[in-house]
């Protein structure tokens, strides 16, 4: 759907790319002209998708580092910096998420999430913002959030937590960084089966078939629906949105946002009913 150079030129960095959304959003943009490197703690995982990615004719390259330890990132993103000479965009996309009844959520185990979804994403914003800043320039910081940012969630809620945090973070620097030439925008998605939903939030067939069934579009996303929609955001062609963030989840927030929305389930038996009751306060 994009002309093939449309990323020509851009150094793209993505974080917890080497697997599910962030290696596909990884593979549309390098198809595209960009030039990707990855960053994630595993450096197997990390190898594989640079190996998968050249071979598909893109630039790639990748750096091990714990978005959690601030120092890491660092010398990631100066790394990657002294290298190719620039950075003109940063994908957020490193998380961890379980599910679990809240009362049975260790100390640890919320902070396992926070640390990585909220301060991660704040090291890596931080650090290259800083440097754009310093350098006098322009980039782009696109963030993987949840539509329960805005909601909550029961049984995700150190997850929920962190990504309101992130969205916050997205919607208060878009104001603070826009006259300097750095835009912020975030993605909410819905259910995406990646191998990482599978065994945290998804990992059985009935779960899966749950959350098809609750979706208005009666299945879930496809992975290149959501890289189509972050190359988009991360153009030069979507250079006046900012502060944005736009779900891509077949309207399932909507579904369970709606007063009536349950009556979906109901056959054509009540609408006869109601239509029949109507009709005869009518005469």
């Amino acid at each position: 759907m994009f002309q093939n150079d449309l990323l020509k030129g851009k150094t793209i960095l993505i974080t917890g790319g080497a697997t599910g959304i962030g290696y596909a959003i990884a593979d549309a943009a390098g198809r595209l002209g960009a030039n990707i490197y990855l960053m994630s703690r595993n450096e197997a995982n990390l190898q594989k998708a640079v190996v998968s990615l050249k071979g598909n004719g893109i630039r790639a390259d990748y750096r091990v580092a714990n978005v959690r330890d601030s120092e890491q990132v660092k010398q990631a993103i100066d790394s990657i910096y002294s290298e190719a000479g620039h950075l003109d965009v940063l994908i957020n996309n490193a998380a961890g998420n379980f599910l679990n009844r809240t009362e049975n959520i260790s100390e640890k185990g919320f902070s396992a999430i926070t640390e990585t979804v909220l301060n991660g994403t704040l090291n890596c914003t931080t650090h290259l913002g800083k440097k754009w800043i310093s350098d006098g320039k322009s980039g782009t910081v696109l963030s993987i959030v949840a539509t329960y940012a805005w909601t909550g969630s029961a049984f995700v809620v150190p997850s929920a937590v962190a990504k309101a945090g992130v969205l916050a973070m997205t919607r208060s620097l878009a104001v603070e960084w826009g006259s300097k030439g750095i835009r912020m925008n975030a993605i909410a998605p819905g259910p995406f089966l990646t191998e990482g939903m599978a065994s945290r939030l998804m990992p059985t067939e009935e779960i899966v078939e749950a959350v098809r069934n609750k979706n208005p579009m009666k299945r879930l996303g496809q992975l290149d629906e959501i890289a189509n929609l972050a190359v988009f955001l991360i153009s030069d062609g979507s250079g006046f949105i900012n502060g944005e963030v736009v779900t891509i989840d077949g309207g399932e927030w909507l579904m369970g946002a709606g007063q009536f929305n349950s009556l979906m389930n109901l056959g054509d038996g009540f609408w006869d009913f109601i239509n029949s009751m109507r009709e005869k306060k009518a005469q």
